[in-house]
């Protein structure tokens, strides 16, 4: 997109329309509903419509996404924890607490495609790991992302933050970065009209601020590499890019966003994605020290007065009750569950972990991010939307953020075109308060290594013999034994049943195959965009 020099907005890069393969099914608009949390109203006539009712119907959409936030690191999820996240609490007390979300991936790169996409990120050409600073474009160009359908809804979308999607930087004949020309593939050509960004992960080289394509400041620093806490990789740094100064600045980009559209009367969708409390380690001076409980902690309490930001500018600009609200995480904290004894992050803020008095930064899960176990992919995930979602209720629906994009076109009665969000199904329902109605297909969850593992209902069975990240044994995909375990009774993953449910563990482990071979897990499941019904899977 080309920037507007007034709105700072993008207009529409102009492509052939052959190129993106939902354009034939999209060029019409539909005709919206207005849902209640009791009931649909149904409009008679579009034109009748009033105001109001325009606005209910496609509400403003805010997802803020931590990095390496844990199921622990939320008071919300985790009473216990002696790091205070009031704005998240609030959130949750004026919204819907899922207990059962999950990323598509238990790191940073593959979840945001799915976020983004629809689709795991597995069906590309990313099988493990992430991308780096310099990686290539993930996200295929005929793939259709949830800004590109809400762009077509007639919504102004934005992202701020950590993109870690790969970019098209332009090099010249000796393969230099030339920092001073035009992205060619970044959120702009993703249905973004608007976009301030870094690269990657905070602890990824280049360290440069990215506004619609174009590096704001160029990178003439050289960047020493640092050790944990505040773990950074040497190379190029713009002389603004102060990484203590790096949250507020984008967050400043966010309320700034959020300030102009709500003038504007437009619907608007913004994706927020934070860059801590990943690593590096590196609270602003504000939040140091207010938590005794190292450098980590202090972080959150900044995410959390982040967040609370955000929630204050939707405030300020009379759109709270326009608006739906989803916060949730990346994958899991990387903080590692240390012994009883030993030296821990409150003792030595260099030790990449706690002991379970001090903190339990994934809460009562196994493992860490990167892993398959619980600890990698389980995440906070809150809902707020005033006057549709009942304020202060907790549900145990199991999601997947794969789930959004599908969601969101339920909302706005609006059908997902052919090959758009091949991996997502519809938890509108739960939303309304009628979590009985919801009944999802597996879910597919993903290691930093490769690893697969499938839930499907109360029983998830890992298809290899280790973590598949970070935990040790770390083991191998597809090498037995598989183990299973029962979801409802063992949260914490510590009793294998497969031997005990072997026609479960083969039924499983034949479903996941079957996701896996087939373009996308709505093929398998067909007709279940909104799901509804009973489930073909007997052994809840």
């Amino acid at each position: 997109m080309r920037p507007d020099k007034q709105t700072g907005l993008g207009r529409p890069v102009h492509r052939n329309p052959a190129s993106r393969r939902w354009r034939g099914a999209s060029t019409a608009r539909a005709i919206f509903s207005v849902f209640a949390a009791a009931a649909l109203v149904p409009l008679a006539v579009a034109s009748e419509a009033t105001a109001a009712d325009k606005t209910i119907s496609r509400p403003n959409i805010v997802i803020v996404l931590a990095d390496d936030l844990g199921y622990g690191d939320v008071q919300a999820y985790n009473p216990q924890s002696r790091i205070p996240t009031p704005h998240l609490n609030a959130l949750a007390n004026s919204g819907l607490t899922f207990l059962d979300a999950h990323t598509p991936s238990a790191v940073c790169t593959p979840t945001r495609y799915g976020l983004l996409t629809g689709r795991y990120c597995w069906r590309t050409r990313l099988k493990r790991g992430v991308l780096n600073g310099y990686g290539e474009p993930l996200i295929e160009r005929d793939r259709m992302t949830i800004a590109d359908f809400l762009t077509d809804a007639g919504y102004v979308c934005g992202v701020v933050g950590k993109w870690h999607l790969g970019l098209g930087f332009v090099r010249d004949e000796s393969g230099t970065i030339d920092y001073g020309r035009r992205i060619t593939d970044g959120p702009a050509e993703h249905g973004f009209a608007y976009s301030y960004i870094i690269p990657a992960s905070l602890d990824f080289p280049p360290y440069v601020f990215i506004q619609n394509n174009r590096v704001t400041t160029l990178p003439t620093l050289r960047q020493k590499a640092q050790k944990f806490p505040r773990f950074v990789r040497q190379g190029p740094r713009a002389p603004d890019f102060r990484f203590e100064d790096c949250l507020d600045r984008l967050t400043d980009q966010a309320v700034g966003f959020i300030q102009r559209q709500a003038r504007s009367g437009k619907p608007f969708f913004l994706y927020f994605a934070l860059t801590a409390p990943h690593k590096p380690v590196w609270p602003h001076p504000r939040f140091r020290g207010r938590t005794a409980l190292g450098p980590y902690a202090d972080f959150v309490v900044q995410v959390d007065a982040t967040v609370g930001r955000v929630l204050e500018a939707l405030q300020a600009a009379g759109a709270t009750d326009q608006t739906l609200v989803i916060f949730t995480s990346d994958n899991g904290s990387y903080m590692y569950r240390l012994s009883a004894g030993a030296r821990d992050h409150v003792d030595d803020p260099t030790v990449q972990g706690y002991r379970p008095e001090h903190h339990r930064a994934n809460g009562p899960l196994r493992g860490t991010k990167a892993d398959i176990w619980e600890g990698g992919h389980r995440v906070p995930f809150i809902v707020r939307w005033p006057g549709h979602v009942t304020a202060g209720e907790r549900t145990d629906a199991t999601i997947c953020l794969t789930d959004v994009f599908a969601t969101v076109a339920d909302i706005l009665q609006r059908p997902l075109p052919d090959g758009a969000a091949p991996d997502g199904f519809s938890f509108r329902s739960v939303l309304q308060g009628r979590p009985s109605e919801f009944h999802r297909p597996p879910v597919i969850h993903h290691s930093v290594a490769g690893m697969f593992a499938i839930r499907d209902g109360r029983w998830k069975l890992v298809l290899g013999n280790g973590s598949g990240g970070r935990e040790k044994p770390r083991g191998q995909p597809f090498t037995r034994p598989y183990p299973l375990f029962d979801m409802q009774t063992d949260l914490a993953e510590t009793r294998d049943l497969s031997e005990q449910h072997k026609d479960i563990v083969e039924r499983l482990e034949s479903l996941c195959e079957r996701i896996r071979q087939a373009d996308g897990t709505r093929t398998v499941f067909p007709g279940r965009n909104t799901v509804r019904g009973p489930s073909n899977t007997p052994d809840r």
